[in-house]
């Protein structure tokens, strides 16, 4: 009996999905370790569409050391996806910000005053190095909030360096980053410990916003998976995510 209301669960839940917005993945073509070209871009919008995201807010990286993106390449990007869309008649949204890694690079664009891709108004989405812990992260939260920006930090489930010290997370709301959990974090999909982080910070609510952080098809079928759909739908119906910013 209990093997068959769980299989019910299982088939009630199927379509669910938490968001009509996506603010963080990696659809645009050929400029970062996403997709790497239209084709496969339209193949992620139309996964997303039948997931029933509506909107998408694209975010490549900006790595100093590895993808030097700026407005130039990323609204070329841009353009193209959307153009494509248009000829296609695919009736998606997308726009584009960028997810900074909060590295030399990004200090030095802050320095020199260089305008920020935003999600909305003055909001930007960061990461973190997984490699290192950062020594200072108030030191960048403060120089970011001094330029006048907001940031939300991604993912912080898969920094490794937090697993045992979950204290950590409190203190960056603390300092002013806004959480942004990865979907297939809940899944497994990143291993047990992101799992047990997910579901520390959102029991404790520090979790701000959502998102799918799609780079290729895999993430994509995983998504579109009925038992992640039943998972999201157990841990996320709760709330509506990502309103804010749409």
């Amino acid at each position: 009996m209990f093997s068959f209301f769980k299989k019910k669960q299982v088939q009630e839940d199927v379509n669910y999905f938490p968001i009509e917005l996506d603010i963080h993945s990696h659809i645009l073509p050929g400029i970062d370790d996403g997709s790497p070209n239209l084709e496969t871009s339209i193949e992620l919008v139309k996964g997303l569409m039948s997931l029933g995201v509506k909107k998408s807010i694209a975010t490549p990286h900006i790595i100093g050391d590895l993808y030097r993106n700026n407005p130039e390449t990323i609204n070329g990007a841009l353009s193209l996806l959307q153009a494509e869309l248009k000829k296609q008649q695919i009736d998606f949204e997308v726009k584009a910000a960028a997810e900074y890694m909060l590295d030399s690079y990004f200090l030095e664009l802050l320095n020199n005053g260089q305008k920020l891709l935003t999600l909305k108004d003055n909001i930007i989405l960061t990461e973190f190095s997984y490699a290192s812990m950062p020594d200072d992260p108030g030191k960048h939260s403060f120089a970011i909030q001094m330029a006048g920006y907001s940031p939300i930090l991604a993912h912080p489930e898969r920094y490794p360096y937090y697993y045992g010290n979950y204290k950590m997370y409190h203190r960056l709301s603390e300092l002013g980053f806004m959480l942004q959990l990865n979907l297939l974090s809940l899944t497994g999909y990143y291993g047990k410990e992101a799992v047990k982080a997910a579901e520390y910070m959102l029991k404790n609510e520090l979790i701000s916003f959502v998102g799918t952080d799609m780079h290729h098809e895999r993430h994509l079928g995983m998504l579109c998976e009925p038992r992640t759909k039943n998972t999201l739908h157990h841990h996320l119906s709760h709330r509506n995510w990502n309103d804010f910013l749409d």
